[in-house]
């Protein structure tokens, strides 16, 4: 079902230039709904709600160092993130002809950050990252990744685009301040149990106008929101100066920006550093023994497959793309192929894991429905490349107002969920609520997947369960005892 807040396009008259034709037939712009400038406007809206990425990335893996101490640093990283984000959104847009971006995974260069690189070089690390993007673009070509995405049942593909919702509002809750972590409880409101500081003004004004503007079916309202709070952002920023997220003596400022300062950066232009392009090695295996390596392409291959698989679900099902009973989408096959490539690209660029990013919501809220917005979305990412001091401009204040709006307009996935039936209730529920409280896509599918096995067992149901649900139930058993299976296997 579409969560758009725009009104199906009127069909385009046959008298349009012959080039707008060709543009429409090749995206299929009339057939989805949509229009040209719709689709524009939508990839516009993507690419600020998730250029926030060209920050972060920089930030975990730049600053990261390896075993032996080395740095990537923040400026390469920026540079390789942009492109890898531009490349692989564009191809993702004309092959697969979906409105889905491709960017760094979150949570995946966390890992490869502090969990993989810590144990060897960068390169090394990136290497791994690279044999992981293999295996599951192996996996596309096989069928099988496209036979698990069949074989979820539609109530839990229901819960995980609701889950994704959540999760996507919990981004954009923390990132705004308004949820924070609490001293004597996991979370909290704002620094201390309060609301205070200047950023924390703008998020809520953001939140309330970006609100008001796609329950009003402005166009583009969540890029309106997006740009307008982050022109206040900028002005409160210039006469007020809350300051970052720590003071000058490094201790915490619950009143300051979360991220990055709204600032104008100078110079506002500047050329690309991509030397880490193609700073790959594959000699891991030997030194830090074969077990480890292929433990650490384990839990990548896992979280990464069902990561994209669960935003891939929620975005299909937020724009409208899927059948009737939530089974398939049009051109599945190569859009996942295009993720996987994407893992590839990104441990090659040296960007760690690119995927596809639940992030799109925002664009396909705003109406996008094909592979236009995400070409837009790729060529301002190519833009970003010379311009990547810029994009910190925007603050996550303003960036987690849509997030949040777009998180409320995917749980209504909720109503296709039968809460009366346990077997079905329990699975849904645990699917939706450990995405955001785990802050992990992956554990929400993982939990669903074994509680839904489990349950359907015991109610005299296992005949109902497609054998793929059986396999890969049992990897996840795995997955969530890998560190049991490290304690035994005496690997560190």
């Amino acid at each position: 079902m579409s969560v758009s807040t725009q009104e199906p396009a009127a069909p385009v008259e046959s008298a349009e230039p012959a080039e707008r034709g060709r543009l429409d037939r090749f995206f299929e712009i009339t057939r989805r709904g949509s229009t040209v400038k719709r689709e524009v406007l939508a990839g516009i809206t993507t690419f600020a709600a998730m250029s926030y990425i060209v920050v972060l990335n920089p930030l975990i893996i730049g600053t990261a160092p390896d075993k032996d101490n080395n740095l990537l640093g923040m400026g390469p990283v920026a540079g390789v993130t942009c492109l890898v984000a531009a490349v692989m959104t564009i191809m993702m847009g004309v092959v697969g002809r979906v409105p889905f971006a491709v960017a760094t995974g979150l949570g995946l260069n966390a890992f490869v950050a502090y969990a993989v690189a810590s144990q060897m070089t960068w390169a090394e690390a990136m290497g791994l990252v690279v044999i992981e993007g293999l295996i599951i673009t192996v996996l596309v070509l096989t069928g099988f990744r496209k036979a698990v995405f069949r074989a979820i049942p539609a109530p839990l593909k229901a819960a995980i685009a609701a889950g994704i919702g959540l999760f996507i509002a919990m981004i954009g809750l923390v990132d705004g301040g308004l949820v924070r972590a609490g001293e004597g409880v996991p979370v909290q409101l704002g620094a201390d149990g309060t609301l205070r500081g200047w950023p924390t003004v703008i998020f809520l004004v953001g939140l309330l106008l970006t609100g008001i503007l796609v329950a009003r079916k402005v166009k583009a309202g969540i890029l309106i929101g997006i740009v307008v709070t982050t022109v206040a952002a900028a002005i409160v920023n210039a006469f007020a100066k809350p300051g970052g997220a720590f003071l000058p003596d490094g201790t915490p400022n619950p009143g300051g920006w979360r991220l990055n300062v709204p600032t104008l950066p100078d110079p506002l232009i500047k050329a690309p550093d991509l030397h880490l392009l193609g700073n790959v090695s594959f000699s891991s295996f030997a030194h830090v023994g074969v077990m480890t390596a292929l433990l650490l392409v384990f839990t990548l291959v896992l979280a990464d497959f069902f990561d994209v698989m669960g935003t891939t679900v929620g975005l299909a099902k937020q724009a409208g793309l899927t059948n009737s009973d939530g089974t398939d989408m049009p051109r599945l096959g190569k859009v996942l192929f295009v993720d996987g490539v994407a893992a590839v690209a990104g441990g090659a660029g040296n960007a760690s894991s690119a995927t596809t990013y639940v992030e799109s919501s925002s664009g396909i809220a705003d109406g996008g429905r094909t592979g236009l917005t995400s070409v837009v979305t790729g060529v301002l990412f190519l833009g970003a490349l010379l311009l990547t001091p810029l994009v910190s401009l925007v603050p996550s204040e303003a960036a987690g107002p849509a997030l949040v709006i777009v998180g409320a307009l995917m749980i209504r996935q909720v109503k296709d969920i039968d809460f009366t039936d346990v077997g079905v209730a329990v699975p849904a529920f645990l699917t939706m609520t450990l995405m955001p409280f785990t802050y992990s896509i992956t554990n929400g599918i993982g939990a669903g997947f074994v509680s839904w096995v489990a349950i359907r067992v015991a109610q005299g149901k296992a005949r109902t369960i497609h054998p793929l649900m059986w396999a890969v139930s049992a990897a996840f058993v795995v997955y969530f005892g890998i560190n049991l299976v490290k304690a035994v296997t005496g690997v560190s």
